[in-house]
């Protein structure tokens, strides 16, 4: 009789390395959220998104443990920050429509799903694989909290985004404030990424063979 588990389908970095039962699941779970917490204090206090290294231990998590245990990790985590723990950027927390980056942390979640699904096709076992996966949640996580930011500068007034940021328009105010900080941050996660996690996948299948 097989064990329950919230892990399916093929093997990630994770299931090379743990067993897939539902005790372990909860605490890869919880230690994803974990890790995503604290990534969101290492800080640069920008503002209407601060530059954190959250997205890459999303990006992380995701990859490490697969769609659904990553999506139950960022969910977690979302869940935790919403309920009153200070777990969100600059320990923050409450309703993400206070936020102006709050569309960033549901962004974490199809994250999460999506890189975790291409672990599953073995992505991350390559150099270039891992690069692109990265990159591809980068561009969703952007995908959801653009349009957010875009809706929140627009509800602040021109007072905020003209006045205080010193952008012509609502659209200059996203892209100057929610993306052009980011660019290079985010290449230089992804490229460590790259680097990481082939090198984890040939250390733990070398220890695997040993064993064997």
């Amino acid at each position: 009789m097989s064990n329950l588990t919230l892990a399916f389908g093929r093997q990630t970095l994770a299931d090379r390395i743990f067993s897939r039962r539902l005790a372990i699941d909860i605490v890869l779970i919880a230690s994803g959220a974990a890790l995503t917490a604290i990534a969101a204090q290492i800080v640069v206090p920008l503002w209407p998104v601060p530059m954190t290294l959250q997205t890459f231990a999303v990006l992380l998590v995701g990859t490490t443990l697969g769609p659904l245990r990553g999506v139950l990790s960022m969910g977690l985590y979302l869940a935790v920050g919403v309920l009153g723990l200070p777990v969100f950027a600059q320990a923050t927390s409450g309703s993400l429509f206070s936020l102006t980056s709050g569309g960033f942390i549901i962004g974490f979640i199809l994250a999460a799903a999506l890189v975790g699904w291409l672990a599953q096709r073995e992505w991350d076992r390559k150099v270039v694989g891992t690069l692109v996966s990265f990159l591809a949640g980068t561009v969703v996580i952007y995908a959801v909290g653009l349009p957010w930011l875009y809706v929140s500068l627009s509800n602040l007034g021109s007072g905020v985004w003209h006045d205080y940021l010193g952008f012509d328009s609502v659209l200059s105010a996203t892209v100057g404030a929610g993306i052009l900080p980011f660019l290079v941050g985010d290449l230089l996660k992804s490229l460590l990424a790259a680097a990481l996690l082939p090198l984890a996948w040939r250390g733990v299948t070398r220890l695997g063979k040993h064993k064997e």
